[in-house]
């Protein structure tokens, strides 16, 4: 009796560990290797697209959002160029007062003159190169190459040639040929309309080339059933050009008068280096000082940050509402079509 109870196989006790199959069989290194690359490979797919976007967010964030975000927080405070960190509640004051600032709404109605001056003309010019360009001429890649050459140009380079080309004395071209004609010589920079014409035609040199390629890749992609279906009921190409090109081209002109817009409301370089010295007080008598140039002289010249960052928003506000009717115009048409 005392043998058999000695020979009998042991129990489970509470230390005791159950001999498995699991347990007994030695883990393959190389299924190991498998597992890991598949959870490799799972993390990849799921976390690389977010890698790859976030150098884009992290820029954003430091020299885009937070700067946004900084700004209208000092436009709630009186705070000077020289002392940043002193800052002083004032609330919405350095807004209020730019209602009675008779030079905040000079450069707000020069903005939108000179904005327009140069808009209107512009896109018109695009949509007529385009046109051009649209058909089979004899070297058209190399006119597409020459209109984009004004867009690559500095804003430096091309505002200065333009002040010689403007200048009153007698090296100017423009006065020169106005002579030709019989005409007297302008003051371009002390008048208020020429002032503003003379930076407008800067930007309409610059932009033309520019929306006309926007222009000739949305006429290219409009379908040549159109235009044949139209010459087989006798429309001539003027005709053509009204009924099928404009009608299909309202999103990408709605699109360049948004962007046109926008650049017009942000005009700084153009009319800094247009005025004598690089004065942001945009000539003599603030004849075409923008809000771009108005937000630099309270700022820097003035020192008032806290004005300057109520004028920032202020135009930021103005873009805002520009994209609103932007949306609201856009909607508009995708229901008429």
């Amino acid at each position: 009796m005392t043998s058999d109870a000695t020979t009998a196989a042991p129990s489970h006790g509470e230390g005791a560990v159950p001999r498995t199959e699991a347990t007994a069989r030695p883990v393959d290194p190389e299924e190991r290797r498998r597992a890991r690359r598949s959870r490799r490979y799972r993390w990849d797919v799921k976390w690389s697209p977010y890698a790859l976007i976030s150098p884009f967010f992290l820029f954003f964030i430091a020299f885009g959002l937070f700067p946004l975000l900084y700004t209208g927080w000092a436009s709630l405070h009186r705070v000077e160029l020289g002392t940043p960190t002193d800052m002083e509640w004032v609330g919405m004051r350095n807004f209020t007062r730019l209602w009675d600032d008779e030079f905040f709404w000079n450069a707000l109605g020069n903005t939108f003159t000179i904005g327009l001056l140069s808009t209107v003309p512009q896109l018109l010019m695009a949509l007529g190169l385009a046109h051009l360009l649209n058909y089979r001429l004899r070297g058209s890649m190399f006119f597409r190459v020459t209109i984009l050459t004004p867009y690559a140009t500095s804003v430096a380079a091309a505002t200065l040639v333009f002040v010689l080309m403007f200048s009153r004395t007698d090296h100017g071209m423009i006065n020169w040929g106005l002579g030709l004609v019989g005409v007297d010589a302008v003051d371009w920079q002390n008048g208020d309309w020429s002032a503003q014409f003379a930076v407008s035609s800067i930007v309409i040199w610059r932009w033309t080339g520019y929306n006309a390629l926007i222009y000739l890749a949305a006429m290219q992609a409009i379908p040549h059933d159109l235009y044949e279906s139209a010459a087989l009921d006798g429309a001539s190409r003027w005709q053509q050009f009204r009924h099928v090109t404009i009608p299909s081209l309202r999103p990408t002109i709605l699109f360049t008068c948004v962007v046109s817009t926008i650049g017009a409301t942000q005009l700084f370089g153009e009319p800094l280096l247009f005025s004598q010295g690089a004065s942001p007080t945009g000539g003599t008598e603030h004849q075409f000082q923008t809000l771009g140039l108005y937000l630099y002289e309270q700022g820097w010249f003035n020192q008032h940050l806290g004005r300057s960052s109520a004028i920032a928003w202020t135009m930021f506000l103005i873009l805002v509402l520009i994209g609103l009717v932007n949306w609201a115009i856009s909607s508009r048409i995708r229901k008429s079509v």
